[in-house]
Formats: C-alpha cells, structure tokens, sequence
C-alpha cells in the first residue's frame, strides 16, 4: 500500500465509496476481505497468511477512516489516479513512503481481489 489517511482526516466520508476495492472503513468500523470484492470463504493471501475472507478483521483505527493495507490498489486496474486522494476535500489521503509498491504488485493484488 502506498496510500494512507493522515490524521488530518475530517470523517467526511468522501473517499469510503470511491474506492473501488472496499479497502476504506470508517474508524472503528470493522472489516472483511469479502467486502467489495470476489473473495470468500478460507482464502490464502499473497503472502501466504490463510484466512477467512468473511471473517471481521480489527479495525486499524478507531478514530479516522483508514485503509486496509491489503486490499488496496491505489486504483491500478480501474483508475488513472487514487479516487480517495482525488476526492479528499482536506488532501489527508498521501503516499505513504514507508510502503511504497511498484505497479506490478498492485496490479496483481487487483486480480487476487477480484478473480480477473
């Protein structure tokens, strides 16, 4: 993941339906890698990690909207540009230059996501 929502985040709400991966929850809000996507049942993640694809994951945040690391895409696969970044009204959702990945990886963890 290469995007990430700062604590500058308003809880507006902008980005959760533009992103096409149903990687963007609301703090405190559980979530699934079912959500949004062609998974489900026991699935193995590209790392190897099995998991239940509709079973309630920890939120990472409980006071901001955030993005699950995994299930994002930076839009590669539907977008020019991430729908999050371009609707955020305050510029909270950035780069994150701690998780940087190239294209080829995204474009793969969008075909894992939804079956293509």
């Amino acid at each position: 993941m290469a995007i990430i929502i700062t604590d500058e985040c308003i809880n507006c709400g902008a980005c959760e339906p533009e992103c096409p991966n149903t990687a963007i929850y609301e703090g405190a809000d559980d979530w699934r890698y079912k959500d949004g996507t062609s998974l489900s049942g026991k699935i193995v993640l590209p790392d190897g990690t099995e998991v239940d694809a509709d079973d309630a994951q920890t939120p990472i945040s409980d006071e901001i909207y955030y993005i699950v690391p995994g299930k994002c895409t930076e839009c590669k696969g539907f977008h020019d540009e991430p729908q999050c970044a371009a609707v955020c009204p305050v510029d909270c959702c950035v780069p994150d230059d701690n998780h940087v990945e190239d294209e080829e990886t995204l474009l793969e963890r969008q075909s894992f996501l939804h079956g293509e």
